[in-house]
């Protein structure tokens, strides 16, 4: 099993938590959960672990899991935190210079988005290889800060379901505005990248902030599934 069909699973999954397929409270049995998306249970039990450790389940007895409720003011808050952690991890990598390591990495991951979207239009599988680029760039910017401090915060933070920014989920039914607010996202990425290469450490801090503020118009177009798989919290 590859890593790539095992992201594969987290994202259906995490995708049918946010259609209120799996329920709040719902426990989720493997082997009944392995027939019904039809996949086998050793990348299920691994997708069941992700997830967890994403805060969208919680552990009940030995092996199990329930789906959790959250608050979806919990949620935007935490988004909100994020874009504010993120800002002072690229001002202080602006402002002490991108050696050409990261400039390299993160050039390589614009690349890569930049594909993604010269179709048009979202492929099968296009939503784990965003999700998995938008993570790798903004780990490079937070691991470039080399700030503890901000790197353990953003990782208790990252608990709070949706908010961690290797986390896309896609709503079905708005598919075409999601690829044009992940199309727009993408071209913040581009932005970001610039305002670090050139040390603009002001730039890059507001630039980061406004950045999160498509991870909340995304799940908004989902809200009134997240606040009933929220247990309207």
């Amino acid at each position: 099993m590859n890593e790539t069909t095992q992201q594969a699973i987290v994202q259906t999954l995490r995708e049918k938590i946010l259609a209120g397929e799996l329920s709040p409270g719902q426990r989720l049995v493997e082997a009944q959960l392995a027939q019904w998306l039809g996949v086998s249970r050793t990348p299920l039990r691994y997708a069941l672990s992700v997830l967890s450790s994403e805060g969208l389940l919680d552990r009940s007895g030995g092996r199990g899991y329930v789906v959790r409720r959250f608050s979806v003011r919990d949620v935007l808050n935490g988004i909100d935190v994020r874009g504010v952690l993120e800002g002072l991890a690229a001002r202080s990598v602006a402002e002490s210079g991108v050696g050409p390591a990261l400039a390299a990495s993160l050039d390589e991951c614009l690349r890569e988005g930049d594909d993604i979207f010269s179709k048009g239009h979202l492929n099968q599988g296009d939503d784990v290889r965003y999700a998995a680029m938008n993570g790798r760039f903004h780990a490079l910017i937070i691991e470039a800060a080399q700030n503890t401090a901000v790197s353990a915060a953003l990782s208790l933070n990252d608990k709070i379901p949706f908010v961690s920014p290797a986390t896309v989920a896609f709503d079905e039914s708005a598919r075409e505005r999601q690829f044009l607010m992940l199309m727009y996202a993408h071209r913040q990425h581009h932005a970001i990248a610039d305002a670090l290469n050139k040390g603009e450490g002001a730039r890059v801090e507001a630039l980061m902030k406004e950045h999160t503020h498509i991870s909340k118009e995304s799940l908004n177009l989902s809200l009134p599934t997240l606040h009933l798989i929220a247990g309207a919290a």
